[in-house]
């Protein structure tokens, strides 16, 4: 399936106001006791946990494995979408991502150490019969238009309220 006609129409919307723009993207959490978490997307139930050795029950992945997966699917769909709205055949694509993390910053050892990863690295295979100056061209745009590859490169404005449940 070709997604180059999707880009375009998307593209046509955007420009004449008829698509609905900016979107909302919306989860909530809810924790189940220790550090498992039901998080509903949508339609969808996600149940994110910590590892039996950081005294979760492993019963999902933890929320820094949740972010390097957004980041290699979020990566995956932009190669796909780019590579068919530029004529750039595509036949796979798969993206293995490592992440470095420094737990003093997470449980307040060192004050000056990040909370969150230290670093992310890794491995974009991609198979087709394009030329590698069109491959490294398509991955110029795809670094340019990765959603989740700009969230993590770039500051955004996060802010927190909180409230105090109503006593049963």
């Amino acid at each position: 399936m070709s997604f180059k006609a999707l880009f375009e129409s998307t593209q046509a919307k955007l420009r004449d106001g008829t698509s609905i723009n900016p979107i909302h993207v919306k989860v909530r959490s809810e924790n189940r006791g220790g550090f498992r978490s039901t998080v509903k997307i949508r339609d969808f139930t996600l149940t994110i946990d910590q590892p039996k050795g950081f005294g979760g029950a492993n019963a999902g992945p933890k929320p820094s494995e949740v972010v390097l997966a957004a980041l290699a699917a979020c990566q995956e769909t932009t190669w796909r979408l780019h590579a068919d709205a530029l004529d750039i055949p595509l036949h796979s694509i798969a993206v293995e991502l490592d992440g470095l993390q420094d737990l003093r910053g997470f449980l307040a050892v060192d004050e000056s150490t990040r909370a969150g990863f230290q670093r992310i690295g890794g491995t974009v295979t991609v198979e087709s019969p394009a030329s590698n100056a069109d491959i490294e061209r398509l991955k110029r745009v795809v670094d340019r238009h990765c959603p989740v590859l700009d969230d993590l490169r770039s500051p955004v404005t996060v802010e927190f309220t909180w409230r105090r449940a109503a006593a049963e």
